[in-house]
C-alpha cells in the first residue's frame, strides 16, 4: 500500500466513522457533561479525560507535521497555527475552566475520543505538511481567506458562548440555569455552532478530503448532541424560550 492509499484509508475512515455516529447519536445520547450515567463503565476526572483525549492533536499533529516536506512553507504553517490555536486551548486551558472539579467520564468515552483524534491529526497534518499543495499563492486564495475568516468568526463564537456558560454559576452555586446573552437569545447550543463553523473553516482554507472528513465528522458528533441538549432545556425549564432552535438561528 502506497503513502497515498493508506492515507486515503484513514480518510474514508473519518467519514465512516461520521455516518456511523450520526446515525447512533438519535438512539443514544453521549454520556458525558449533563447527560453522564449509569452504565458506561468506569469514569475519570473530567479535567484529566479532557486533557487525554485531546492531547494527540496538539502533540501528534505537531509530531507528523514536522517530519513533512513542506513543514516551514508558509502556507502550511498558517493552517498549523489554526489548527493549535483552537486544540492548544481545548486541550491545557479549557479544562481547568471547567466550574466542578467533581465532573466525571467515562474511560470509554475517553477511548474512543482519543482513537479518533489520533486518526484524525495523522491525516490532517500529513495532508498540510507533506501530499498537500500549497504555493505561496495559496495565500490570497479564496479558500484560505474565506475558510480563516470563518475559522476565526467559529472560534469567537465557541469563546463567547462557552464564557456565558461558565458565568452562570456564582462561587458555591451548583445546578443548571437557563443561559443568556450573544447567540443564546436565538439556539440552545451556540458553543456547538461556533466549533462546527470553525472546523468548515478549516476545511475549506487546507481544501483537503482530510480537512472535509473532519468537518463532516464534528457536524455528526455536535448536530444530534445539540438536538439532545435542547429537549433536555426544553423538558428541565418550563420558562425555556420557546423561539430558540437547537443550534442554527431560525432552522435547526
Amino acid at each position: 500500500m502506497t503513502e497515498i492509499e493508506f492515507h486515503s484509508y484513514l480518510v474514508v475512515t473519518i467519514f465512516v466513522a461520521a455516518a456511523l455516529t450520526f446515525v447512533a447519536l438519535f438512539f443514544v445520547t453521549a454520556p458525558y457533561g449533563r447527560h453522564l450515567r449509569a452504565g458506561w463503565g468506569p469514569t475519570v476526572p473530567a479535567r484529566i479525560g479532557w486533557i487525554v483525549m485531546e492531547s494527540p492533536a496538539v502533540l501528534l499533529f505537531v509530531a507528523v507535521y514536522s517530519v513533512g516536506d513542506h513543514a516551514l512553507s508558509t502556507v502550511p504553517l498558517i493552517l498549523l497555527g489554526l489548527w493549535q490555536f483552537h486544540y492548544v486551548y481545548r486541550t491545557f486551558i479549557y479544562p481547568f475552566r471547567i466550574r466542578s472539579s467533581a465532573k466525571r467520564m467515562p474511560i470509554s468515552i475517553v477511548g474512543m475520543a482519543t482513537l479518533f483524534n489520533c486518526i484524525n491529526a495523522t491525516i490532517n497534518a500529513h495532508w498540510i505538511s507533506q501530499l498537500g499543495d500549497y504555493p505561496d499563492a495559496w495565500l490570497t486564495s479564496n479558500a484560505l481567506i474565506i475558510g480563516a475568516s470563518v475559522f476565526v468568526i467559529g472560534w469567537a463564537i465557541n469563546q463567547h458562548s462557552d464564557a456565558v456558560l461558565r458565568r452562570l454559576r456564582g462561587p458555591g452555586e451548583s445546578g443548571y440555569k437557563i443561559p443568556r446573552g450573544g447567540l443564546y437569545r436565538w439556539v440552545s447550543c451556540p458553543n456547538y455552532l461556533g466549533e462546527m463553523l470553525e472546523w468548515v473553516g478549516w476545511a475549506i482554507a487546507a481544501w483537503s478530503l482530510a480537512g472535509l472528513a473532519f468537518a463532516v465528522f464534528t457536524i455528526a458528533n455536535l448536530l444530534p448532541r445539540a438536538l439532545a441538549n435542547h429537549r433536555w432545556y426544553q423538558d428541565k425549564f418550563a420558562d425555556y424560550p420557546p423561539e430558540r432552535q437547537a443550534v442554527i438561528p431560525f432552522l435547526l
